[in-house]
């Protein structure tokens, strides 16, 4: 029961419809039919091999007795013969032996089955989050998101390989036992039913307070996850104001939260199996008294008396389980309903089926009338209109908040509009596919994301294909080949968690180069040199305006010193355009940019 994760919400996450969260989950399984059906097979021929065992246990027994009988009687000495005893017996083991291999056989195979179901569930999360809008993750911490594809999948295959098989397993010896059971005695059956009803209804009272408690403890461990995913993601920031106390503070008491539901869970869990079990005692004390008095009326023989022995075992014991097997599944049906949830989130709209082609792009850009705003209720913005021309440089300046990111993810298709249209060279951006539409852009973002692989690697991410001397092209170009040649490694250098081996400014130089290698007809740059000192900025400003030579750019800035030159610059406010033309004409415009222009200049 380790490793639940539940959604980051102060309600407790139950199973919300449980007959549909089933149904689907053996669709799911049904895709793995083959190997499925061979599981089953090896618990059929398990199943048949452990209840032939005891009955033919019963004639070994009774002519071993009547043997001992004959003996004690003195009609012949006692001696096991192989005509006599002794091929039964062999044969008595070889039925426990191939009962034992089918037994190892289908744990190997329903471990088998639960990987690949894993894999396929694993693979489905990871393509629908490549077509879930941006939206989705504007509202999901990435410590949820990644419990789905791990914690749940995990809590999933768990249940399969302890839980399910298992199940199987018992359901097969219990009806398997039974038949034999009455064929023996029916009041011995009837005693043993009777014991088996109040362990029955003793599992499922319980059962149902354990999902309960099972539930609260995975809200807590979701919980809990996302303040650890916090604390070690803004570790510098805690430490730079001090935070140290109040995060740890924040986790102990995730923690206590998570101890209680625990304990719960785990009482309850713990339990009820010892409680089973004294019921199980007192059954097979009723069963031993009325068995030796028909065994002593001549109605049981010895052999047929410890079979049904061994028949109760075999039935008992499932039931002792069977608390364990339903709370691991019940348990598991949470992950499996969340894994499902996942599957069932909204997606972006899908490719047109005869997109348009552009042929060769030329980078004019249209917005027109566009409206938008992250939910229908709540615009953000309302007739968004610009032009502009291929080769033209545009600046986007406001404050924090004003939409300058919004705009630009419109631009990529990151989130749809709600009206108007965006075109590019005349081509409403939704009847491309949104591959063709990125392909034209370049982007070097605010953040810098760099991934754990060489700086050759990093720097071909948009082209991996790019031989070495088009990548060091790149990077000359970027101004970043000086610092990479003084590295141990070069281009080989390994850039750690995050790249933390290289400085901020670095990080954005490779990001930089990333771009040029990828060559893109239009660029966008965010906040690009934000992380650069003056002398490097100097530098990336020559190559940039390189760069930007006949192609169309999109320039994100707080420092308007670096978009002076721009032929259009768009003023935003709120989300919206209040301004828009070149640097002269606003500054004589006497508005929002003069004000703000002047107050950085002052």
């Amino acid at each position: 029961m380790d490793n639940e994760t539940g959604y980051f919400e102060d309600e407790v996450f139950e199973v919300k419809d449980t007959r549909r969260t089933i149904i689907r989950f053996l669709k799911s399984m049904g895709r793995q039919k083959l190997r499925l059906a061979v599981v089953f097979l090896s618990i059929g021929i398990y199943t048949f091999f452990t209840i032939i065992a005891p009955l033919y246990s019963a004639n070994v027994v009774d002519l071993i007795w009547n043997r001992i009988k004959e003996a004690a009687a003195g009609a012949a000495p006692f001696r096991i013969t192989w005509e006599y005893g002794g091929r039964q017996i062999f044969i008595l083991l070889m039925l426990y032996l191939i009962s034992g291999i089918f037994y190892v056989l289908q744990s190997f195979l329903m471990a088998s089955f639960a990987e690949k179901l894993n894999l396929q569930l694993r693979g489905e999360i990871s393509r629908k989050l490549q077509r879930l809008p941006l939206s989705f993750y504007d509202r999901r911490q990435a410590g949820e998101i990644m419990s789905h594809a791990t914690n749940d999948l995990e809590k999933m295959s768990e249940a399969l390989q302890t839980g399910l098989l298992r199940f199987f397993m018992a359901v097969g010896t219990i009806v398997g036992s039974l038949v034999m059971m009455i064929s023996f005695s029916v009041l011995l059956t009837v005693i043993f039913l009777i014991f088996m009803g109040i362990s029955l209804f003793c599992t499922k009272i319980v059962s149902r307070k354990t999902l309960k408690y099972a539930a609260r403890r995975q809200s807590c461990i979701g919980k809990m996850n996302g303040l650890i995913e916090e604390a070690y993601s803004g570790r510098m920031i805690i430490k730079a104001f001090n935070y140290e106390d109040a995060s740890s503070r924040k986790i102990h008491e995730a923690s206590e939260e998570l101890a209680s539901a625990a304990q719960k869970t785990d009482f309850m869990m713990n339990a009820i199996n010892p409680a089973i079990r004294i019921v199980n005692r007192c059954g097979l004390v009723m069963i031993a008294v009325f068995g030796g008095l028909m065994l002593l009326d001549g109605r049981l023989t010895p052999g047929r008396f410890q079979a049904f022995f061994q028949y109760v075992n075999q039935a008992g014991e499932p039931i002792t389980e069977m608390s364990f097997m339903i709370n691991s599944m019940q348990s598991a049906l949470a992950s499996v309903e969340r894994v499902y949830e996942l599957l069932d989130e909204e997606e972006i709209s899908p490719d047109p089926e005869l997109p348009r082609q552009l042929g060769k792009p030329q980078g004019n850009v249209d917005f027109s009338h566009v409206r938008f705003g992250y939910s229908p209720d709540k615009i953000l913005m309302d007739d968004i209109s610009f032009s502009v021309k291929s080769g033209q440089k545009i600046a986007i300046v406001g404050s924090t908040g004003a939409g300058k990111t919004t705009l630009i993810n419109l631009l990529m298709r990151f989130y749809e509009v709600n009206g108007g249209g965006i075109f590019l060279d005349g081509a409403d951006t939704r009847e491309l596919t949104r591959a063709s539409l990125r392909s034209n852009f370049g982007m070097v973002l605010q953040d810098t994301w760099l991934f754990e692989g060489t700086i050759a690697e990093n720097i071909a991410y948009g082209r991996p294909e790019a031989t070495r001397e088009e990548i060091v092209a790149a990077a000359k170009a970027a101004r970043a080949d000086f610092f990479i040649r003084t590295m141990a490694h070069g281009y080989d250098t390994v850039l750690d968690n995050d790249a933390e081996n290289i400085s901020a400014g670095q990080r954005q130089l490779l990001t930089i180069a990333r771009v040029m290698l990828c060559d893109p007809p239009i660029l966008i740059l965010d906040e690009a040199t934000s992380s650069v000192d003056t002398r490097t900025e100097m530098e990336i400003g020559k190559a940039m305006r390189s760069l930007m030579e006949n192609r169309t750019s999109f320039v994100i800035a707080h420092r308007l010193s670096t978009i002076v030159d721009a032929d259009l610059i768009l003023v935003m406010q709120a989300g919206n355009i209040i301004e828009q033309g070149n640097h002269r004409q606003l500054l004589a415009a006497g508005g929002a940019y003069a004000e703000l222009y002047n107050s950085q200049f002052a």
